[in-house]
């Protein structure tokens, strides 16, 4: 590394301990996350090729491995860093709903199924036991792949439920498409589900589709 490049890292360091991110150009931040993984590289050309090609900042840090190398300067070790900000950020705002109400803090829980659900290329599948209190307990994600009515199975959902000691079920799935309304698919899953739930005494309080910021609350449209 050159003590030019040195010296300009040093000073995105302090820029960013003296004032956080604000006044941060979006390539800076993604160069900073670069660094982690390639700390004596310069890593400015490759932040800025990346956001040129994928658009935003949150393009960048929600884009797959494979995707990332094609970027000229773009490698495994640097990689790291995009991806260890991306989980520490969910471990964050899970952490923030474990043990909340889930209507109380229903705002927190729409920032983290959004920020876990959103921008995936494949439907995934999570569930939010609740207790009695309907205190949120812990998530899982289930199921992953095409989510047909025959690829979302209610006795693993309730056995997971049980295994949790679940009183009450929040389901949450993405849509790739950016449609946020339900398919034929979605309404027949969610009953075969809320069937099986009340079978064994745990309710379903909402099943939320995530379609980027858009989302869709089965309450809200009286279809739980």
């Amino acid at each position: 590394m050159t003590t030019e490049t040195s010296g300009h890292r040093s000073r995105l360091r302090r820029r960013f301990l003296d004032g956080g991110l604000s006044g941060f150009q979006d390539y800076e931040i993604i160069e900073m996350l670069l660094a982690v993984g390639t700390p004596r590289r310069d890593c400015k050309p490759a932040a800025k090729a990346a956001l040129k090609y994928f658009g935003s900042l949150r393009a960048v840090l929600e884009a797959d491995a494979e995707q990332l190398q094609t970027i000229p300067g773009i490698g495994e070790n640097n990689i790291f860093g995009l991806k260890l900000i991306q989980a520490v950020a969910r471990r964050y705002l899970e952490d923030r709903v474990i043990g909340t109400q889930f209507i109380r803090s229903s705002q927190d829980v729409i920032h983290y199924v959004q920020h876990t659900m959103r921008d995936q290329n494949r439907e995934r599948f999570m569930c939010l036991y609740l207790n009695g209190q309907n205190q949120i307990l812990k998530s899982r994600i289930l199921f992953e792949g095409s989510l047909t009515s025959s690829a979302v199975y209610p006795r693993e959902v309730i056995k997971s439920a049980l295994a949790e000691n679940a009183a009450a079920l929040v389901f949450v799935h993405n849509h790739p498409s950016g449609n946020p309304n339900p398919s034929s698919d979605d309404l027949r899953i969610t009953k075969k589900l809320k069937d099986a739930a009340t079978a064994v005494d745990i309710s379903v309080h909402d099943h939320l589709i995530i379609a980027g910021n858009e989302i869709y609350s089965f309450a809200d449209h009286g279809l739980i």
